[in-house]
């Protein structure tokens, strides 16, 4: 498999399933891709946020630990407000939810709705990563 995006996009994984983690790693990095970091929670993900410098950040919206993914959407464009956001997530009300937040609008966020196919995954992230370009 090759990517479609010449470079390689450093990606950040935040998702709570293992399984489903470790498919996106495996499958982003089969495609080319680094995967930076992955979290099951994003309690302390700003330490690797800063360290790693992500292109973008697939993020589900429930996650282990004490924040949604929403709140770690909101740590990240807080310190980098130009970061492209890919959600992933089973949750189907999460777009309105996003729209009603005021960190959040106006910003370089898309949203996928589980069960979702693995090339949707690359397609939507070079979307994402290049309509921020």
């Amino acid at each position: 498999m090759t990517s479609k995006w010449r470079n390689r996009l450093r990606v950040m994984i935040i998702e709570d399933e293992e399984d489903i983690l470790y498919l996106y790693r495996d499958y982003i990095s089969r495609l080319g891709h680094d995967v930076v970091s992955c979290f099951f929670n994003a309690d302390n993900i700003m330490n690797s946020f800063e360290k790693n410098e992500p292109d973008i950040c697939l993020i589900d919206y429930i996650l282990r630990g004490k924040i949604n993914g929403i709140d770690a959407a909101v740590k990240i464009l807080d310190k980098c407000p130009l970061m492209p956001i890919l959600f992933i997530t089973a949750y189907k009300s999460l777009s309105s939810e996003l729209s009603k937040h005021p960190k959040l609008r106006d910003k370089n966020i898309e949203v996928l709705v589980k069960p979702v196919r693995l090339l949707e995954i690359e397609n939507t992230m070079l979307r994402v990563v290049n309509k921020g370009q």
